[in-house]
């Protein structure tokens, strides 16, 4: 067994301030045996979690056996938040910090944005999102139950609210037209490749968060295809792709009346594809008229569309 911790989310290290020489030896030794590439840094996590030590020789044993380290301790790192997750729901990936980010570039200046977030998860997106953007309306919708759940709890002291159901269909009505920010992490493995993930995916996380369909695009058609009727006038949906999905997810954008831009970022292995109303749409069914776009010179808001950003 490999124990990749960037495979799923990412760990700071623990606030008791632990340093390599107070951990427990057996443990350090114990994941370094399970073949854990960071073993001290998740002995630390799993120290300080665990509270005594028969707590903590459980903890260690079920790592050892496969089980995702955020599941153990209950939280994943994410954009700096310490965010709850259940056993059974999809663990967020550092890279996901790049739709955060994108996402929040495009809040700037908007009072009380609207934001929804799609196949959400754990909800750490969202969450991410209202922490850093003030006065933020947050929705957010997932089809796994589970993940529901989890996400309630997340986003409750943010009065943040999540619809159980598929993509848009459990959205209250009232936000067609109202978006500002529409952000989706959509399942995007390609079926036949999901049997190539590390185990600690493809065998603890949801087949229904992970699998794509054949090319992986399924889902992410989907959000492209609908996303226009639910966003404001200078509303952008945003979803995160893999670089091989780049012509189909931004040629499914196109069709649906929004142009493309791309933004990708080598540390954290990212890519985002943002869509705004095209320019060419003219006059709109639900919103009036499109103001034209305003150039940007941020990395963030490239110029034509289609176009590739690479964050520095």
């Amino acid at each position: 067994m490999m124990c990749r911790v960037s495979a799923s989310g990412t760990y700071p290290a623990p606030g008791s301030g632990q340093t390599t020489a107070d951990l427990p030896a057996w443990v350090v030794d114990a994941l370094r045996g399970a073949g854990c590439v960071f073993a001290e840094d998740e002995a630390a996590i799993l120290v300080e979690a665990a509270g005594d030590p028969l707590r903590l020789a459980a903890m260690v044993r079920r790592r050892g056996e496969g089980t995702p380290l955020e599941y153990i301790v209950g939280w994943v790192e994410f954009c700096g938040l310490r965010v709850g997750v259940d056993e059974g729901v999809f663990v967020p990936r550092r890279r996901s910090e790049l739709l955060v980010r994108a996402a929040c570039a495009r809040l700037a200046d908007r009072p009380n944005p609207v934001v929804v977030d799609l196949c959400c998860g754990c909800g750490a997106i969202g969450l991410a999102i209202a922490a850093a953007v003030p006065g933020v309306e947050l929705h957010a919708a997932d089809l796994d139950p589970a993940a529901v759940r989890c996400a309630g709890h997340n986003l409750a002291p943010i009065a943040g609210r999540v619809h159980l159901g598929d993509l848009f269909d459990p959205l209250p009505r009232q936000l067609r037209g109202r978006v500002d920010v529409l952000v989706c992490n959509a399942p995007y493995v390609p079926t036949g490749a999901i049997a190539l993930m590390p185990p600690e995916a493809r065998d603890h996380e949801p087949a229904l968060a992970l699998d794509g369909g054949a090319d992986g695009t399924d889902v992410l058609r989907r959000v492209t295809g609908g996303a226009i009727d639910w966003l404001g006038v200078d509303g952008v949906v945003l979803v995160e792709a893999g670089e091989s999905q780049l012509p189909v997810v931004t040629a499914a954008m196109r069709s649906a009346g929004l142009d493309p831009d791309v933004v990708t970022d080598d540390d954290v292995d990212g890519t985002v594809v943002i869509g705004r109303r095209s320019r060419m749409l003219g006059k709109l069914p639900h919103f009036g008229t499109s103001p034209p776009p305003v150039p940007g010179a941020s990395p963030l808001h490239p110029g034509a569309p289609g176009d590739v950003a690479r964050l520095p």
